[in-house]
C-alpha cells in the first residue's frame, strides 16, 4: 500500500479524507493493526505548544514623510530593542530581547516581566506599539528622529520567522547542587528537588516522523495559529545523536527553522514567557499534518510515551560546562506520571510545554484538513537525516 500526497490531497478536497490526531493513532493501530489502519488512514496531525527561544519577526513599516534611514540607526518598540542593519525600514525583532533599562540579572534573580516576545504578543493582538527611532539622516532620507505608534494592521509586511523550533526530543533537567538555580527550563530546586521537561512526547511532530520522511523544506503546517512553512532545518540541527531501535532519538537531535504570516496568527498560540533569573522566550503552538504514504510512516505516528526515552542532565554543573553524559535515561510515560527516579531518590516532575494545548492544535489542524481550509505539500527538498553526519559543533575558542 503507497499513497502520494497528490492523491490525499484530492481526497481532502472531496471531504473524503480520513484525519485522525498523533494521539488517535495509536488506539487504531491497537485496535485495528497497522496494515488495515495504513490503508484507512490518510493524515496524521501533531502539535507541539512550548517555550522556543530562536524566535523572533520581521516586519516593513512603511516610509514616513520626509524618509527616514532606520538601518545604521536605533529603533525600539516599546522600548525593546530591534535590529535594524537591513534596509531604511525593514526591521527585526528578536523573542529574547530586552528593554535597555531592564535590569537583567543584576537583581539576582532576575524578573524578565517583558521583552521581545511580549512585544510580538501584542503586536498579534493588535495593539499599538510605540516606535521610536533615531538616524544619522542622508540626502534621500534625511529625516533623523521618528516617534510613531504601529499597529500590525498597517504594516506593508509582518512575518514570524523562528531559526529554531519544535525540538526532536529535548533533556529532563534536575539540579545536583545545594542551591537553588534558575535557567530556561525553569527554576530547578536543590538537591534534585525537582525535575522538568520540555516536549509534547507521543504527540511532538518530530517525534512521529523520526527521520524526516515527510517533514521537508517546504512542508505546510499550523504555526502560531496561522498557516507557516518550514523553511529550512532549524539551527542547532543534529540527526546524528544515538536513537533507539524505533529511530526515536534519545537526546535532542533534528529542528525546524519556520516562517509564517504574522497577520494570520493568534496570540493565544504566540505568548511572551518570563523565565525568572534567565531571561524572556516565545511560548509557540506548532502543528504539522503526516501524511500517511505507507506502513513505516503510519508506524512511527503510532509511537507511545512509554517508547520515547530522554537523558536525564544535570544543570548545576554538567550542562554549563558542556560536560558529556547524563544521570540516565527516563520515558515520556514515566516524566508524564508525576515523579521518576534519580540516584536513587525520588524527584518530582514538571512540564514546561502544555500537553492539552498540544492536542488542541493538533484537533485544529485536523479540523482544518476535514474541512479541506488546509491542503498538504510536498517538500521541495528533505531536512539533512541521519546519514548526513551533521552534529551540533560547539564554539571552537581561539
Amino acid at each position: 500500500m503507497v499513497k502520494t500526497i497528490g492523491e490525499i490531497n484530492e481526497k481532502i478536497k472531496k471531504g473524503k479524507a480520513v484525519v485522525v490526531t498523533a494521539e488517535e493513532i495509536i488506539n487504531l493501530v491497537e485496535k485495528d493493526g497497522l496494515k488495515k489502519t495504513a490503508e484507512k488512514v490518510d493524515v496524521v496531525t501533531t502539535g507541539t505548544f512550548g517555550p522556543m527561544c530562536s524566535s523572533g519577526a520581521y516586519f516593513n513599516i512603511g516610509h514616513s514623510k520626509p524618509r527616514i534611514k532606520i538601518g545604521g540607526g536605533q529603533v525600539t518598540l516599546n522600548d525593546v530593542p530591534l535590529y535594524a542593519g537591513f534596509a531604511a525600514v525593514d526591521l527585526f525583532l528578536g523573542a529574547t530581547a530586552l528593554p535597555e533599562d531592564d535590569p537583567a540579572n543584576k537583581i539576582y534573580p532576575g524578573e524578565f516581566n517583558y521583552g521581545g516576545a511580549h512585544v510580538i504578543q501584542e503586536l498579534v493582538s493588535g495593539k499599538d506599539l510605540r516606535l521610536l527611532a533615531t538616524a544619522y539622516g542622508t540626502d534621500c532620507y534625511p529625516r533623523k528622529k521618528l516617534e510613531t505608534l504601529i499597529n500590525i494592521k498597517d504594516l506593508n509586511e509582518a512575518v514570524l520567522f523562528n531559526v529554531r523550533n519544535a525540538y526532536q526530543n529535548y533533556n529532563c533537567a534536575v539540579n545536583l547542587s545545594d542551591r537553588m538555580i534558575y535557567t530556561y527550563m525553569g527554576t530547578l530546586r536543590p538537591n534534585l528537588g525537582n525535575a522538568y521537561y520540555c516536549s509534547a512526547g507521543q504527540v511532538s511532530p518530530l517525534l512521529n516522523d523520526p527521520y524526516y520522511k515527510t517533514i521537508g523544506i517546504g512542508t505546510k503546517i499550523f504555526l502560531g495559529g496561522g498557516v507557516g512553512y518550514v523553511a529550512w532545518q532549524g539551527t542547532q540541527h543534529a540527526p546524528t545523536v544515538k536513537r533507539k531501535q524505533n529511530g526515536i532519538p534519545q537526546a535532542p537531535a533534528g529542528t525546524l527553522a519556520v516562517i509564517g504570516d504574522l497577520k494570520g496568527m493568534s496570540p493565544e498560540y504566540l505568548v511572551g514567557t518570563t523565565f525568572q533569573g534567565y531571561g524572556v522566550t516565545l511560548t509557540v503552538g506548532i502543528g504539522v499534518p503526516i501524511p500517511i504514504l505507507n506502513e513505516e510512516i503510519c508506524k512511527f505516528t503510532a509511537v507511545k510515551d512509554k517508547d520515547i526515552w530522554t537523558q536525564i542532565v544535570d544543570y548545576s554543573d554538567a550542562y554549563p560546562n558542556c560536560k558529556p553524559g547524563s544521570l540516565g535515561e527516563v520515558n515520556y510515560a514515566q516524566l508524564k506520571s508525576g515523579n521518576i527516579q534519580v540516584k536513587g531518590k525520588e524527584v518530582p516532575t514538571g512540564a514546561l510545554s502544555s500537553y492539552s494545548k498540544a492536542i488542541e492544535i493538533a484537533e485544529t489542524l485536523k479540523t482544518w484538513i476535514k474541512k479541506g481550509k488546509f491542503l498538504l505539500t510536498q517538500p521541495v527538498a528533505p531536512l539533512p537525516g541521519a546519514e548526513s553526519g551533521i552534529a551540533f559543533r560547539p564554539l571552537k575558542e581561539r
